[in-house]
């Protein structure tokens, strides 16, 4: 069974690792990974058990979890922090893009200041979340969570938030930049809140009961982020690099538009996309773009400008996004604007 068996067309991705178009690409090992996992019963709780094991002594972290997805690492992660005399949980307002409605599940309030009640504080990060400084909320006697869930690259966010600077967990999404599962995520940091998380998730009874994380697909986040270990990242960055160079190299002289070099990326990450200045046409430009064969989707800015992330590129396909842009370019140089 294909995707074309079910008439369903694989999409060129030149926007970003978005859950809609399915997060990332599998990295090489996880997929065997997941097939060696998938021929054998396994005692569930002990392998979560090991697999976390694992991920911490790779992280620095004191303990780690895999949770079905960032979203449900919050859920359970927050879990862990509540109590009866404990039930608000910070998220401050600039920071309030959808995410923070994942707090609703664990029946905690929502607030924006800390105060005898605060279970822990949720802070996000990114660019797009606001210039507060995670500093500004360490130290304050109540536990921090980071959600840093497309915050790879750095690889480094594995750790950074928790072992260098002190937060007590963050949430990773396993099937974004780690190129792991879709379906997973991961919580790292103090022991008590892992421990939570684990009283909280499948097959115990409580708020994450269905938020299931398979045998295939521990260890293929495993995997994943054993083999991101390994790899050059500064390589790979360099890789986007020239990408973008190569796009803004070929736009530079194409009719009604304008390229430019963005940085970082929509999520902050430390590699530039080509962000593409159509005016008018822009909407026609996107829609052309998805008119394509194969389809290419790209991110909208505003309904000027469009952006080109290198990041989730099969090799070759930068030339494909490059060509198409050229093309709607010169048939489109004479035509009036709608």
């Amino acid at each position: 069974m294909t995707y074309e068996d079910l008439g369903v067309r694989p999409v060129i991705n030149a926007s970003a690792t978005l859950t809609a178009l399915g997060g990332s690409i599998l990295a090489p090992p996880v997929v065997a990974a997941m097939v060696a996992a998938a021929g054998h019963f396994v005692n569930l709780v002990e392998l979560q058990e090991k697999v976390g094991a694992r991920l911490a002594e790779l992280t620095g972290n004191e303990a780690g979890y895999v949770s079905c997805g960032a979203w449900a690492g919050t859920i359970q992660a927050v879990s862990a922090c509540v109590r009866p005399d404990r039930d608000e949980v910070v998220v401050f307002p600039e920071q309030r893009l959808g995410y923070e409605e994942a707090v609703q599940f664990t029946g905690a309030r929502l607030t924006t200041r800390i105060g005898p009640r605060t279970a822990c504080v949720l802070w996000y990060a990114g660019s797009r979340f606001g210039t507060r400084e995670l500093s500004s909320v360490l130290g304050l006697g109540v536990p921090v969570i980071v959600d840093a869930a497309a915050q790879i690259p750095p690889i480094a966010t594995l750790w950074r938030f928790t072992v260098d600077m002190g937060a007590d967990a963050v949430l990773v999404s396993g099937g974004k930049g780690l190129r792991g599962p879709q379906s997973t995520g991961l919580v790292l940091g103090r022991g008590h809140i892992v421990e939570g998380c684990r009283a909280n998730g499948a097959p115990h009874h409580g708020v994450g009961r269905g938020m299931k994380v398979g045998k295939e697909e521990l260890l293929g986040l495993l995997a994943a982020v054993e083999w991101n270990l390994e790899q050059d990242e500064n390589a790979i960055i360099a890789g986007y690099e020239e990408t973008v160079a190569r796009w803004l190299d070929g736009l530079r002289d194409c009719p009604g538009i304008r390229a430019v070099r963005g940085y970082p990326s929509e999520a902050g990450q430390p590699h530039s996309r080509a962000l593409v200045h159509a005016g008018d046409r822009c909407l026609d430009l996107v829609a052309a773009l998805r008119a394509h064969d194969p389809p290419i989707m790209v991110g909208l800015l505003d309904e000027q400008t469009i952006a080109l992330n290198p990041q989730t590129l099969q090799p070759g396909e930068d030339k494909i996004v490059l060509d198409a842009v050229v093309r709607w370019a010169g048939v489109n140089a004479t035509r009036p604007a709608l």
